[in-house]
């Protein structure tokens, strides 16, 4: 049987905790039309959302650099899916990564466009999305990160609402983010490093520029169309934890931590995480997940999280 590996890096960590990898079932023919093919991709799509699961407590810098293949190398994948008849839209997605690696230095740039129509044809979707992740290694605890992120919602400020939809459409773009950039860098150090416990910090400070949509005044006033977009320029700063820590060849725990703080909002996520293996083909992590969003309503969410995989 196939195993899915809890464990990532250079140690023997790696092979002393691991949960039975998902079997690939091939569908007979005829599947479509009888409505197996849709339960079955529904039986993936739990499937794919366990082993994420997991895979959220692995770590691949956890003991140091996580990658060690040198040069250039990417990926692009493509994605469209067009319908008519009964239901008539479209979806069409696109992603991709470049990644450079030498020596000490990794850097890599991620792309994801997206684009989608609803059941009449109108545009729902249009959103672009752009990451940059860089670390430079100066010895086994001390390096340097630099993070960055650019989203665009082309639909933020569609000026044909307020005729076509509505005063309430209207209203509901009020606090809607049409750009949302983020440049921030700074030093990591790892605190501990043992086979049995690791805890990294960071700490960095940035620059975030954001575009707002402001459709409603302080005193609930609808504003102008064309006076409705609202920039902001802002010191940020991020401040980060991983920690890991393993009771035995078949528990281990981990905490993550960020806090991200800024004129725009403050930003704080933590999730802890218990993973054990309960036999050779049986494995658990339950996770508490908590994220606190200053400018929210309700500024706090919280999610109890249970996954389970048993091969035989």
């Amino acid at each position: 049987m196939k195993t899915l590996t809890l464990l990532a890096g250079a140690t023997v960590l790696a092979a002393g905790f691991s949960a039975p990898a998902f079997a690939q079932v091939e569908i007979a023919a005829g599947a479509d039309a009888t409505g197996v093919s849709r339960i079955n991709e529904e039986i993936i799509d739990v499937e794919e959302a366990v082993q994420d699961d997991f895979e959220r407590s692995e770590d691949r810098a956890r003991f140091g650099r996580p990658d060690s293949r040198e040069g250039t190398f990417g990926s692009v994948a493509l994605g469209y899916t067009g319908r008519t008849g009964n239901i008539e839209n479209q979806d069409f997605n696109l992603a991709g990564r470049l990644s450079h690696n030498q020596g000490p230095f990794q850097q890599s740039v991620g792309i994801l466009l997206e684009y989608g129509e609803d059941d009449d044809g109108d545009t729902d979707v249009k959103e672009t999305s752009v990451i940059y992740d860089a670390n430079y290694y100066f010895n086994d605890r001390f390096y340097a990160f630099a993070l960055g992120r650019l989203t665009t919602d082309g639909l933020a400020d569609e000026f044909d609402v307020l005729e076509e939809d509505g005063e309430d459409e209207y209203r509901d773009l009020d606090g809607r983010l049409k750009r949302d950039a983020l440049l921030a860098f700074g030093p990591g150090y790892r605190v501990i490093n043992t086979d049995t416990t690791a805890w990294r910090v960071q700490a960095g400070v940035g620059v975030r520029y954001t575009q707002t949509v402001d459709t409603v005044d302080n005193d609930g006033n609808l504003v102008a169309v064309g006076d409705r977009i609202d920039s902001d320029t802002s010191t940020s700063y991020i401040v980060s934890s991983r920690f890991y820590h393993r009771f035995s060849d078949t528990m281990f725990i981990t905490n993550d931590t960020d806090f991200l703080t800024s004129d725009a909002n403050d930003v704080a996520t933590n999730e802890l995480g218990l993973n054990f293996k309960m036999s050779n083909a049986l494995a658990t992590r339950v996770s508490y997940s908590t994220e606190y969003v200053s400018d929210r309503e309700i500024r706090t969410d919280n999610t109890l999280g249970l996954s389970l995989v048993y091969g035989f």
